[in-house]
């Protein structure tokens, strides 16, 4: 087995490579980068992001106006009128002067280091940003996850157990009903009926705590916390619960029409040894199978939409932005972070895999 884990931990390495690759490709034929936003902005056109930009450029503003009228050839677009001067000053402060292999070199010498440099329109590290916006992604992603499993395995269970019963029927109808609601439109409904949207105003619109959070109690900390988490984690576990629930179940059924449990029961054993003693171990591998699909989704791509509804700067959020405002150091950055602990979780599927069934054995499946 430790063979096997330092193998996966070996194949990490090309996987990052080619994933890092593939996207700095594609970038680099991307239109709309850093130099045209700060050019756009230059020309009254952006958003403001020109304030932030800082290194050797910081008098982008005056050399556009002494540059008006001087004819350019550059081949950003937009940028007519700016001496080529300017655009190569523009270019060094990005680091597009020197040539794509190399700076992808480096890109990857630093990432190895967890040196993810500076964010070209915030003046704050990479680095810092993403620990800024961690907590938020760790406290939807973790409790999401495990508060859909905490419903799902026990509910999925006793539908297969009453499966055609009243109980089996009205409870699918509910959790199909909340599969086919998308969760930023229960989030929008959530807030409109107890976040002072219409009605009720019983639980805050935005963030994770309230204001002056840092002088309560401990106590008075995470029954703040727990308030501020309600509406988002229950947008986020009324979609997630429904696809784990029925995933439980249909496996649960599965294996309870096998023949070994026909012999167990012919051999006298009671219906709950049966199933927490036999049929348990055996039908969790799969729903144990999804937990990382589940998990990843929830800690990035899952929360988009509930960190922009409730106002939660998280990663997945951070992202979007990165990527829409063509802030290259963040997008490469959270991109490796989140590959990483992709291939990461998976391995760890794995391993639960083996501690759930020690019969498995991927180290022999992979000679």
């Amino acid at each position: 087995m430790l063979a096997y884990i330092l193998r996966r931990i070996a194949l990490m390495i090309p996987t990052l490579f080619g994933i890092m690759l593939i996207t700095f490709a594609i970038v680099q034929f991307a239109p709309g980068g850093p130099v045209e936003r700060v050019i756009a902005q230059l020309q009254g056109q952006g958003d403001g992001a020109l304030s932030r930009v800082t290194g050797g450029a910081g008098d982008l503003g005056g050399g556009m106006s002494a540059n008006r009228g001087s004819e350019s050839s550059s081949k950003y677009r937009g940028a007519q009128g700016l001496s080529p001067e300017f655009i190569a000053k523009l270019e060094q402060q990005f680091g597009f002067d020197r040539p794509a292999p190399e700076r992808f070199a480096k890109m990857l010498w630093d990432y190895v280091r967890f040196d993810f440099g500076r964010s070209y329109f915030r003046d704050v590290s990479v680095l810092q940003l993403i620990r800024e916006r961690l907590p938020v992604s760790i406290s939807l992603g973790l409790w999401m996850t495990l508060l859909s499993y905490a419903i799902s395995i026990p509910l999925g269970i006793r539908k297969a157990v009453k499966d055609g019963s009243r109980f089996d029927l009205w409870t699918s109808f509910v959790v199909i009903i909340g599969y086919a609601i998308p969760g930023f439109l229960f989030g929008l409904m959530l807030i409109i009926l107890f976040a002072g949207g219409s009605f009720l105003q019983i639980f805050p619109l935005r963030g994770l705590t309230s204001e002056g959070w840092e002088s309560f109690t401990w106590g008075q900390k995470i029954a703040d916390y727990a308030w501020h988490m309600v509406l988002p984690l229950t947008a986020l576990v009324i979609g997630a619960f429904a696809t784990s629930t029925l995933l439980t179940k249909n496996s649960f059924l599965d294996e309870i029409r096998k023949q070994y449990v026909l012999t167990a029961r012919m051999k006298g054993l009671s219906e709950r040894r049966i199933l927490y003693g036999h049929v348990f171990r055996n039908a969790m591998l799969i729903v144990v199978a999804g937990f990382p699909g589940a998990f990843i989704s929830a800690f990035f791509t899952g929360s988009l939409l509930i960190e922009t509804i409730f106002s939660l700067d998280g990663l997945g959020l951070l992202s979007f932005q990165s990527i829409v405002g063509r802030d290259y150091p963040v997008v490469f950055a959270t991109l490796y972070i989140f590959s990483l602990m992709g291939l990461a979780v998976n391995l760890l599927s794995d391993l639960i895999y083996v501690w759930i069934d020690p019969r498995i054995d991927f180290a022999a499946r992979a000679t």
